[in-house]
């Protein structure tokens, strides 16, 4: 994952890191993720099959699997061939059901049907990445690590928080630079921000709540704005 940028972003300094996580926190102090989960199993086969998908998409497919075979055991008895079909509406979704119940017969055999809160054990299973175990290490175990997706990669760079040509070498830039008090929530506030307001074609900066500190330039201006000028 590579993001091409049309010159150089400067790295912000602390200070301006430290007032866009207040900001963040000020706004949404409680952040949540989107995907629907009732335990640390079921969040990880959540964010398995949401590589590649929505997580609007992923709830709809999950609602029954998860009604079905909310448990690796469950799962298992499931078959591979079922959880196919439940999750047919996501994409890649042989590799994903075949991976999910790869997983689900891992975590029997190694550990006792629980999810590990432990990234190397989360990265053994079938199917998981370090961005997929850094999600179910933040989201369910409390732990203050950063998935790196490509909203996160984006808003990192060109803001400035982390300037950096990989999703690992921005993790360790952010786990470096963001104030400890905001670490556990980071993850969540960089994501929902790309994704709703600092968007890959057209950053919506004339609502952009850290656009004070902001590296991105030019600003996109707001929409009523373009359209007095194309009227003039």
């Amino acid at each position: 994952m590579r993001m091409a940028v049309s010159k150089k972003v400067k790295s912000l300094p602390k200070a301006d890191v430290e007032a866009i996580f207040a900001r963040f926190a000020q706004i949404e102090p409680e952040p949540k993720g989107e995907l629907d989960y009732s335990s640390a199993f079921t969040l990880l086969v959540a964010v398995v099959l949401s590589a590649q998908a929505t997580d609007v998409g992923v709830n709809k497919a999950t609602k029954k699997l998860f009604e079905l075979a909310p448990t690796p055991a469950a799962m298992v008895a499931l078959g591979q061939d079922q959880i196919e079909q439940l999750v047919r509406t996501i994409g890649l979704f042989r590799t994903k059901a075949k991976n999910v119940f790869a997983l689900s017969q891992q975590l029997l055999a190694l550990h006792g049907g629980e999810v590990p809160a432990d990234r190397a054990a989360l990265e053994a299973l079938p199917g998981v990445g370090r961005k997929t175990a850094n999600v179910v290490l933040n989201i369910y175990f409390k732990q203050p690590a950063i998935a790196v997706d490509t909203h996160l990669f984006r808003v990192s760079n060109r803001t400035g928080l982390a300037v950096a040509p990989t999703p690992l070498a921005v993790e360790e830039i952010l786990l470096k630079v963001i104030p400890e008090q905001y670490l556990l929530h980071a993850h969540h506030w960089l994501i929902l921000h790309g994704r709703y307001i600092c968007k890959a074609r057209k950053p919506e900066c004339w609502r952009c709540p850290i656009a004070p500190w902001c590296r991105f330039t030019p600003k996109t201006p707001a929409p009523n704005v373009k359209a007095v000028k194309h009227q003039g």
